[in-house]
Protein backbone atom coordinates (compact mmCIF):
# COMPACT_ATOMS: atom_id res chain seq x y z
CA UNK A 1 0.00 0.00 0.00
CA UNK A 2 1.17 3.53 -0.53
CA UNK A 3 2.42 5.44 2.21
CA UNK A 4 -0.19 8.56 1.41
CA UNK A 5 -2.90 5.95 1.52
CA UNK A 6 -1.86 4.23 5.02
CA UNK A 7 -4.19 5.37 7.95
CA UNK A 8 -1.67 7.07 9.90
CA UNK A 9 -3.10 7.17 13.45
CA UNK A 10 -2.89 3.34 12.81
CA UNK A 11 0.90 3.27 12.91
CA UNK A 12 3.07 2.62 16.19
CA UNK A 13 6.49 5.13 15.94
CA UNK A 14 8.89 3.77 18.11
CA UNK A 15 12.39 3.89 19.21
CA UNK A 16 14.68 1.62 21.64
CA UNK A 17 17.76 2.19 24.03
CA UNK A 18 19.97 -0.72 24.92
CA UNK A 19 22.85 -1.36 27.18
CA UNK A 20 25.37 -4.43 28.22
CA UNK A 21 23.40 -6.41 30.27
CA UNK A 22 26.67 -5.70 32.92
CA UNK A 23 28.67 -2.60 32.51
CA UNK A 24 32.35 -3.93 31.78
CA UNK A 25 33.80 -7.18 30.20
CA UNK A 26 35.64 -8.00 33.68
CA UNK A 27 31.93 -8.21 35.07
CA UNK A 28 31.36 -11.29 32.39
CA UNK A 29 31.41 -14.88 33.72
CA UNK A 30 33.81 -17.02 32.22
CA UNK A 31 31.30 -18.79 29.86
CA UNK A 32 29.74 -15.30 28.69
CA UNK A 33 33.32 -13.81 28.49
CA UNK A 34 34.02 -16.79 25.60
CA UNK A 35 31.36 -16.47 23.97
CA UNK A 36 31.38 -12.71 23.45
CA UNK A 37 34.96 -12.71 22.62
CA UNK A 38 33.75 -15.67 19.56
CA UNK A 39 30.79 -13.50 18.66
CA UNK A 40 33.21 -10.28 18.33
CA UNK A 41 36.40 -12.10 16.55
CA UNK A 42 35.37 -9.88 13.81
CA UNK A 43 36.19 -6.61 15.52
CA UNK A 44 38.91 -7.75 17.34
CA UNK A 45 41.90 -6.42 14.62
CA UNK A 46 45.35 -4.25 15.31
CA UNK A 47 45.43 -5.77 18.57
CA UNK A 48 42.23 -5.20 20.26
CA UNK A 49 41.08 -7.84 22.47
CA UNK A 50 37.18 -8.87 23.35
CA UNK A 51 37.49 -6.49 26.54
CA UNK A 52 38.55 -3.23 23.80
CA UNK A 53 35.49 -3.91 21.32
CA UNK A 54 33.13 -4.58 24.79
CA UNK A 55 31.08 -1.10 23.75
CA UNK A 56 29.78 -3.36 20.90
CA UNK A 57 27.83 -5.58 23.94
CA UNK A 58 24.84 -2.88 23.98
CA UNK A 59 23.79 -4.11 20.08
CA UNK A 60 23.82 -7.71 20.34
CA UNK A 61 20.44 -9.53 22.09
CA UNK A 62 22.69 -12.00 23.61
CA UNK A 63 24.64 -9.71 25.23
CA UNK A 64 22.49 -6.66 25.92
CA UNK A 65 19.18 -5.49 27.24
CA UNK A 66 16.44 -3.03 26.67
CA UNK A 67 16.15 0.13 29.01
CA UNK A 68 13.44 1.83 27.14
CA UNK A 69 11.05 1.92 24.30
CA UNK A 70 9.72 5.23 23.27
CA UNK A 71 6.35 5.31 20.89
CA UNK A 72 4.36 7.88 19.20
CA UNK A 73 1.64 8.07 18.13
CA UNK A 74 -0.01 10.80 15.23
CA UNK A 75 -3.63 12.10 15.96
CA UNK A 76 -5.82 13.86 12.93
CA UNK A 77 -7.68 16.82 14.55
CA UNK A 78 -9.57 19.99 13.15
CA UNK A 79 -6.51 21.62 14.66
CA UNK A 80 -3.65 19.57 12.45
CA UNK A 81 -2.07 16.88 13.30
CA UNK A 82 -0.77 16.55 16.98
CA UNK A 83 2.21 13.97 18.00
CA UNK A 84 1.37 12.12 21.65
CA UNK A 85 4.37 10.20 23.50
CA UNK A 86 4.65 7.06 25.39
CA UNK A 87 7.78 5.77 26.88
CA UNK A 88 8.90 2.36 28.77
CA UNK A 89 11.62 2.81 30.75
CA UNK A 90 12.47 0.76 33.21
CA UNK A 91 15.85 -1.50 35.24
CA UNK A 92 13.59 -4.41 35.20
CA UNK A 93 13.64 -5.50 31.55
CA UNK A 94 11.03 -7.83 32.15
CA UNK A 95 8.47 -5.80 33.45
CA UNK A 96 9.10 -2.97 30.39
CA UNK A 97 9.11 -5.48 27.97
CA UNK A 98 5.70 -7.07 29.47
CA UNK A 99 4.63 -4.09 29.77
CA UNK A 100 4.81 -2.79 25.89
CA UNK A 101 3.83 -6.42 25.25
CA UNK A 102 0.72 -5.90 26.81
CA UNK A 103 0.08 -3.00 24.94
CA UNK A 104 0.96 -3.92 20.90
CA UNK A 105 -1.70 -7.18 21.94
CA UNK A 106 -4.84 -4.79 23.18
CA UNK A 107 -3.95 -2.00 20.96
CA UNK A 108 -1.84 -2.99 17.76
CA UNK A 109 -3.28 -6.30 17.09
CA UNK A 110 -5.30 -6.32 13.66
CA UNK A 111 -4.28 -6.44 9.96
CA UNK A 112 -4.56 -2.90 9.75
CA UNK A 113 -1.78 -1.76 12.30
CA UNK A 114 1.95 -1.33 11.78
CA UNK A 115 4.95 -1.02 13.45
CA UNK A 116 7.98 1.75 11.95
CA UNK A 117 11.46 2.99 12.90
CA UNK A 118 14.31 3.30 11.15
CA UNK A 119 16.61 0.54 10.95
CA UNK A 120 14.33 -0.97 12.83
CA UNK A 121 13.76 -4.38 10.79
CA UNK A 122 17.60 -4.72 11.11
CA UNK A 123 17.50 -3.34 14.82
CA UNK A 124 15.01 -2.52 16.80
CA UNK A 125 12.01 -5.46 16.21
CA UNK A 126 14.24 -8.22 15.89
CA UNK A 127 15.91 -6.78 19.50
CA UNK A 128 12.46 -6.78 20.67
CA UNK A 129 11.37 -9.66 19.57
CA UNK A 130 14.62 -11.95 20.56
CA UNK A 131 14.52 -10.22 24.21
CA UNK A 132 11.15 -10.99 24.25
CA UNK A 133 11.83 -14.75 24.25
CA UNK A 134 14.83 -14.67 26.89
CA UNK A 135 12.68 -12.82 29.62
CA UNK A 136 9.97 -15.83 28.82
CA UNK A 137 7.51 -13.36 26.98
CA UNK A 138 5.29 -14.08 24.04
CA UNK A 139 5.62 -11.89 21.09
CA UNK A 140 2.51 -9.99 20.27
CA UNK A 141 1.15 -10.99 16.65
CA UNK A 142 2.72 -7.81 14.89
CA UNK A 143 6.07 -8.76 16.07
CA UNK A 144 6.17 -12.39 15.48
CA UNK A 145 6.86 -12.77 11.44
CA UNK A 146 7.92 -16.30 11.61
CA UNK A 147 5.82 -18.29 8.78
CA UNK A 148 3.89 -14.92 7.51
CA UNK A 149 4.23 -13.92 3.94
CA UNK A 150 5.65 -10.78 2.92
CA UNK A 151 2.78 -8.71 2.63
CA UNK A 152 1.66 -9.87 6.39
CA UNK A 153 4.57 -8.47 7.83
CA UNK A 154 3.17 -5.23 9.08
CA UNK A 155 6.46 -3.30 9.94
CA UNK A 156 7.96 -0.16 8.28
CA UNK A 157 11.26 1.14 7.87
CA UNK A 158 12.29 4.62 7.11
CA UNK A 159 15.87 3.12 5.90
CA UNK A 160 14.54 0.44 3.56
CA UNK A 161 11.85 3.08 2.14
CA UNK A 162 14.79 5.58 1.78
CA UNK A 163 16.27 2.80 -0.19
CA UNK A 164 14.15 2.21 -3.18
CA UNK A 165 15.24 -1.41 -3.44
CA UNK A 166 19.02 -0.21 -3.05
CA UNK A 167 20.56 -2.51 -0.75
CA UNK A 168 23.94 -1.18 -0.69
CA UNK A 169 23.77 1.82 1.85
CA UNK A 170 22.93 2.82 5.58
CA UNK A 171 21.80 6.13 5.50
CA UNK A 172 21.24 7.79 9.22
CA UNK A 173 18.58 9.46 10.61
CA UNK A 174 20.31 12.20 11.28
CA UNK A 175 21.37 12.52 7.13
CA UNK A 176 17.81 11.93 6.15
CA UNK A 177 16.66 14.48 8.82
CA UNK A 178 18.97 17.14 7.24
CA UNK A 179 18.01 16.84 3.65
CA UNK A 180 14.81 16.91 4.50
CA UNK A 181 14.78 20.12 6.83
CA UNK A 182 13.45 18.14 10.33
CA UNK A 183 14.21 19.94 13.07
CA UNK A 184 16.18 17.69 15.38
CA UNK A 185 17.23 19.55 18.77
CA UNK A 186 20.68 19.54 20.01
CA UNK A 187 20.58 16.94 22.92
CA UNK A 188 23.23 16.56 25.73
CA UNK A 189 23.91 12.78 24.96
CA UNK A 190 24.22 10.76 21.97
CA UNK A 191 23.78 6.72 21.57
CA UNK A 192 27.61 5.88 22.30
CA UNK A 193 26.07 7.66 25.95
CA UNK A 194 23.67 5.75 26.73
CA UNK A 195 25.54 3.07 28.61
CA UNK A 196 27.40 5.48 31.04
CA UNK A 197 24.35 7.67 31.36
CA UNK A 198 22.35 4.28 32.78
CA UNK A 199 25.38 2.94 34.67
CA UNK A 200 27.18 5.79 36.25
CA UNK A 201 24.56 7.71 36.46
CA UNK A 202 21.12 6.37 37.06
CA UNK A 203 19.40 8.34 34.86
CA UNK A 204 16.47 6.65 32.83
CA UNK A 205 14.73 10.01 32.62
CA UNK A 206 17.27 11.18 30.62
CA UNK A 207 17.81 8.35 28.66
CA UNK A 208 13.99 8.30 27.64
CA UNK A 209 13.84 11.88 26.51
CA UNK A 210 16.53 11.08 24.45
CA UNK A 211 14.52 8.34 23.11
CA UNK A 212 11.31 9.82 22.93
CA UNK A 213 13.48 12.82 20.60
CA UNK A 214 14.45 10.39 17.94
CA UNK A 215 10.57 9.00 17.60
CA UNK A 216 9.53 12.47 16.99
CA UNK A 217 12.28 12.85 14.20
CA UNK A 218 11.36 9.58 12.72
CA UNK A 219 7.69 10.95 12.71
CA UNK A 220 8.62 14.10 10.94
CA UNK A 221 10.32 12.18 8.21
CA UNK A 222 7.30 10.31 8.23
CA UNK A 223 5.57 12.83 7.16
CA UNK A 224 7.79 14.18 4.52
CA UNK A 225 7.79 10.82 2.64
CA UNK A 226 4.26 11.36 2.19
CA UNK A 227 5.28 14.79 0.89
CA UNK A 228 2.96 16.54 4.04
CA UNK A 229 3.78 19.37 6.66
CA UNK A 230 5.68 18.67 9.64
CA UNK A 231 4.37 18.80 13.39
CA UNK A 232 4.50 21.76 15.08
CA UNK A 233 6.17 22.09 17.96
CA UNK A 234 3.44 22.89 20.29
CA UNK A 235 1.37 19.83 19.02
CA UNK A 236 3.45 17.50 20.29
CA UNK A 237 3.53 16.00 23.57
Amino acid sequence: MRLQKMDIEKILFLDIETVPEVYAFSELDEKTADLYTKKTKFFQKDGLTAEDVYERAGVYAEFGKIVCISCGIVQEKNTGKTIRMKSFANHDEHKLLLDFAEMLMAYYNTPNHALCGHNAKEFDFPFIARRMLINGIDIPDILDIAGKKPWEVNLLDTMELWKFGDYKHYTSIALLCHIFNVPTPKDDISGADVARVYYEEDDLERIKVYCEKDVIALIQLFLKFRNEGLVKEENIG
